[in-house]
């Protein structure tokens, strides 16, 4: 699940469309799929026998069984995966790296619209193959979207570890921040070598690490946190509409209205493909 084929993913929003916690930055596992038929993965083993006396009782042999895999779209295939996904996928049998890539794209597709199937999904995929990074990412994304703050660091933890990549370090920072611990999420900013992160991500984690400081009270330390050179409404990256619409949120909670209202309009002005409400913002501070 990723922006423009890499790892990471946005932190939280705390009003408007893409920021924070929502979409931007995920792997895409998803291809093309309509919902249809279940297709029953489960691992049965042998049929069960019929029940046998034991001590005069009839009792059914129970077994054990394996995990329930969610229902799959009936055209769903693990070749819409990209190819970096299919690459960490070869570890395993084919058969077994067949049916965990279908599940991944499930993952992706319902990841936006229904986070909590979409969680199902990964986490069945994890079950068949734990120790593949992209698999626990799946996870880890997948519950952040579903609001499974706890669930999400765990999995993105591990992530971090096999792979050695703070990619994900801004959803971790807002999973913190979503658990109530706003100064653990200040410290994975201060601890993160922000030179060594794509640009849009360190630029989520300004995002993440100011809202943390408002979570705490420091309301003028976050609108400081937001500043720098890409902060000009002369310019149009690809994070300007993010990084402007944060800037302008934390500005009215400071108490300067007017430059808020100055901010959201500029946020308004970059966000061409109009993915938050800093226009609404806007003409509401009129």
């Amino acid at each position: 699940m990723s922006e423009s084929g890499g790892r990471g993913a946005p932190p939280r929003g705390d009003r408007g469309g893409r920021p924070e916690r929502d979409q931007r930055g995920r792997r895409d596992h998803a291809g093309q799929g309509k919902p249809s038929r279940q297709r029953d993965y489960r691992d049965r083993g042998r049929e069960d026998k019929p029940a046998r006396q034991r001590g005069g009782r009839d009792r059914q042999e129970e077994k054990p069984q394996g995990p329930v895999a969610p229902e799959l779209p009936e055209d769903i295939e693990a070749s819409a995966l990209d190819i970096e996904v299919r690459k960490e996928l070869r570890s395993l049998p084919k058969d077994l790296a067949e049916l965990v890539g279908k599940h991944l794209v499930a993952a992706g597709e319902l990841v936006d619209t229904d986070p909590e199937a979409a969680l199902e999904h990964a986490r069945f995929a994890k079950v068949k193959a734990s120790r593949i990074p992209v698999v626990r990412e799946a996870v880890g994304l997948a519950a952040y979207h579903a609001g499974q703050w706890a669930e999400a660091l765990s999995e993105l933890r591990a992530v971090r570890r096999m792979t050695r990549s703070n990619i994900h370090v801004a959803i971790m920072a807002d999973a913190e921040r979503a658990l109530g611990r706003s100064e653990r999420a200040l410290d994975l900013a201060k601890e993160t070598d922000v030179k060594s992160l794509p640009p849009e991500i360190a630029v989520e984690l300004r995002i993440v690490a100011a809202g943390a400081r408002r979570d705490l009270g420091q309301l003028d330390a976050a609108v400081v946190a937001l500043q720098g050179d890409d902060l000009d409404p002369r310019k149009r990256l690809p994070w300007s509409a993010r990084l402007f619409y944060a800037y302008a949120d934390n500005l009215l909670e400071a108490g300067r209205k007017d430059e808020a209202a100055t901010w959201f309009t500029h946020a308004a002005e970059a966000d061409t493909e109009e993915e938050t409400d800093a226009a609404e913002r806007a003409a509401e501070l009129g």
